[in-house]
């Protein structure tokens, strides 16, 4: 028998990976007895997932915690105990669209939607409220009062007074956010399709947080990369001679392994055919290559001219010497006939029909363009009402571009659970539109109510949910008479409700 040389299989580790699978947030790392890392399994963490009550536990690790931290994970597997009722009043194409808006507190959404949407959502985009140290609309059953947060992180003594005089009430705000964006990134988490992605809108409040909590919930391995979006023109500074004028888009994905996003198309303006080729269109590249070796490192002379190139320093040819010759017998190598002293004697022709990949990647800043600001948005609301009724919207061009990028439009689902005034709605029919795709939509809004002395209020918009119903509407007409496209206009609206009553 061969002496086998395949290390064994590592089992401890390969059943780690499997539990990564199902609850990457209960991966840790230890160090081995060599001192090396070696992934592990936080079991209290892992015990925690696997439980319907809070499970106590004290050993210390690195991660980031904070009070509130157990009741999230507790919240996200605690069952729903609501159900969705239509409202065919409000919906729109009733029983031919596959749209859906759902009115309703978003946690309660995600929980109802596992029984139907569990592997099936293509794409994610949220913006959730940007915690700038002021209550925020959506208070879980774990929400922290004052006295609740010095008592879970340790400042109150046995007798409820303060340990410290000083005011450390901040990490409250920081607890609050957290709790509420943990139980949902993990809930949302499940949704994901195994080639899905998630973008998440954020400033720098939260950014390093948001970072951390969804390298634990999808995996830090999994992290795509980070948008910068730029929000506003230079105006004055902050006091300090400094002038914030962007905000962060974190991208995640479920599997990342599977995912490719897609950029804008290549350019091949620069691609001609001046000799005829009969292979088509073509431009001059590059035939070098970084790496080689002696078989792809030889002289090229040109018959013509008698001049001899060798590849550049620290370079090889991108071809062997059998290759060279069936190129130039193809003509896709070109000897010139008359060329500068300095030139090389020959063209390397890349043609347009072997461009193997025709999208660029996707940039980091594609973003800072002045199409992608906040005053985009406002305009393209007042353009919809007249008026824009939201702070800070985004604009339509940018989760255009981010669906785009990885959907397909054949059937993909795009998720948006922080909806707001449905600008993801928008840009869906947008895409659709102008590629024929068939990407539908889910839009989830808490229907909190408009100020009473905002414009909103005044034109009859008695909460958010109104508004972004009301802009899918709007939209869709204009979508339809500017492009005469035949895609899905209509959205099926259904409200969370304690009742009997459920989706069909």
């Amino acid at each position: 028998m061969d002496k086998l040389t395949k290390k064994p299989a590592d089992n401890v580790q390969l059943n780690i990976e499997k539990i990564a699978g199902i609850f990457p947030n209960v991966i840790t790392e230890i160090r081995d007895e060599n001192g090396n890392l070696k992934k592990a399994v936080d079991f209290e963490l892992l015990k925690q997932e696997l439980s319907y009550g809070i499970v106590e536990g004290g050993k210390e690790r690195y991660q980031l915690t904070w009070p509130g931290k157990k009741e999230a994970i507790l919240l996200a597997n605690t069952p729903a105990d609501k159900t969705l009722k239509p409202v065919k009043e409000d919906s729109v194409d009733w029983d031919n669209t596959q749209n859906l808006y759902i009115e309703g507190d978003n946690l309660d959404v995600l929980k109802l939607l596992q029984e139907s949407y569990v592997n099936r959502i293509k794409c994610i985009y949220i913006d959730p409220p940007y915690n700038t140290g002021k209550d925020f609309t959506y208070k879980d059953d774990y929400r922290l009062a004052a006295a609740d947060y010095l008592k879970k992180s340790g400042q109150l003594d046995e007798e409820g007074k303060r340990l410290s005089q000083d005011n450390e009430l901040n990490g409250r705000f920081h607890s609050g956010w957290l709790t509420m964006m943990y139980s949902r990134l993990k809930l949302a988490r499940v949704l994901l399709k195994d080639d899905g992605v998630i973008f998440i809108s954020v400033d720098d409040h939260e950014h390093h947080n948001l970072r951390k909590i969804c390298d634990e919930i999808f995996g830090s391995s999994n992290f795509i990369g980070e948008v910068i979006r730029k929000t506003k023109s230079m105006t004055g500074d902050d006091g300090n001679g400094f002038n914030l004028q962007h905000e962060n888009l974190l991208i995640y994905s479920k599997k990342k392994s599977a995912v490719h996003l897609v950029g804008k198309e290549k350019s091949f303006a620069n691609y001609s055919n001046p000799d005829n080729d009969p292979y088509g269109d073509w431009c001059p590249g590059d035939p070098s290559a970084k790496r080689g070796g002696d078989s792809t490192y030889f002289p090229i002379k040109n018959p013509y001219t008698g001049k001899v190139d060798y590849p550049p320093k620290g370079r090889f040819w991108a071809f062997s010497e059998k290759t060279l010759k069936e190129y130039i017998n193809r003509g896709k190598i070109k000897f010139k006939v008359d060329h500068g002293e300095n030139e090389r004697g020959f063209i390397f022709k890349r043609y347009k029909n072997e461009a193997i990949n025709r999208n660029n990647p996707v940039s980091s800043l594609f973003a800072t363009e002045n199409d992608f600001m906040n005053q985009s948005a406002t305009m393209e609301l007042k353009g919809l009402f007249n008026e824009s009724y939201f702070d800070y919207p985004k604009p339509v061009a940018f989760i255009y571009e981010l669906v785009k990028c990885c959907t397909t439009g054949k059937d993909d689902i795009i998720l948006d659970f922080f909806s707001g005034s449905a600008t993801t709605a928008h840009a869906v029919m947008k895409l659709n539109a102008e590629d024929g795709g068939r990407r539908k939509f889910i839009m989830v809004q808490l229907p909190e109510p408009t100020e009473p002395n905002s414009a909103a209020n005044r034109d009859g918009y008695k909460n958010i949910c109104e508004i972004g119903k009301e802009r899918i509407r709007r939209a869709a007409a204009k979508i339809k008479e500017e492009t005469g496209a035949d895609i899905d206009y209509g959205f099926r609206v259904y409200r969370v409700d304690s009742s009997d009553v459920t989706a069909n």
